[in-house]
């Protein structure tokens, strides 16, 4: 992308961005229209490079499996790894089971557990996480990498501004997450004072399924299940 964009004048950029407005346009109606009949769901991100034969995917096929039994569906990312365990699980329990896919050059492909009327594909990152965002009932999150990071944390940042209402966002896996909500405590908060203490009320830290349907459920008694904007 840096050596197409050196390669090209500042007007030829200029027009190519003015067109690109009305593929970004499509993006947001296609996803719109389709997203907004699945009903409610909730999102499970995680690493796509964890393999069918680790803990976490096996227990990302269960977490999921229970969140449709619970009544909601399933919206992940629609590659390999977490993204096809939490499929697999919501495949397997007879629920949603949604995919919002994403052009990359390496890692992504389609998994075979997304309905086959629920999937969809994306250029453009930031369209995709509003799909996530604002259709999504709470935010499963097991262990993964960067795009993981930045689902996370851009959830928290939408929530702790009021962007969007609060819903429940569930780390899975305390032997992965502990150190970095550690070191959230004692140096966002504690020692820079740059968090306030209730901003870490919208994190929940478990270690099984159950936990994470219960932190649905609980949550849910108590607020309308509706879209986020």
């Amino acid at each position: 992308m840096r050596k197409e964009l050196h390669h090209k004048g500042w007007n030829e950029i200029k027009t190519n961005d003015s067109w690109a407005i009305f593929k970004i346009m499509g993006e947001f109606v296609n996803g719109f229209e389709k997203m907004s009949k699945i009903g409610p769901c909730v999102s499970i991100f995680g690493s796509a490079r964890t393999k069918p034969d680790h803990k976490y995917y096996k227990l990302t096929v269960d977490v999921a499996e229970k969140i449709v039994q619970s009544g909601y569906g399933v919206i992940t990312g629609g590659g390999p790894g977490i993204m096809e365990a939490g499929n697999k699980g919501a495949h397997l329990g007879g629920g949603t089971s949604v995919g919002l896919n994403i052009e990359l050059p390496f890692e992504q492909h389609d998994n075979p557990y997304i309905d086959h009327d629920k999937n969809l594909d994306f250029d453009y990152f930031f369209v995709r996480k509003v799909m996530f965002v604002k259709y999504s009932q709470g935010f499963v999150v097991m262990p993964g990498g960067f795009g993981t990071l930045d689902e996370l944390f851009e959830a928290i940042t939408l929530i702790q501004t009021h962007k969007i209402g609060k819903f429940p966002i569930i780390l899975v896996g305390t032997d992965f997450w502990e150190g970095l909500l550690d070191w959230v405590k004692k140096t966002l908060l504690d020692t820079f004072n740059n968090i306030s203490p209730s901003d870490l009320d919208l994190i929940h830290l478990v270690d099984t399924a159950e936990e994470v349907t219960e932190i649905l459920d609980n949550f849910y008694k108590q607020s309308q299940l509706s879209p986020n904007f």
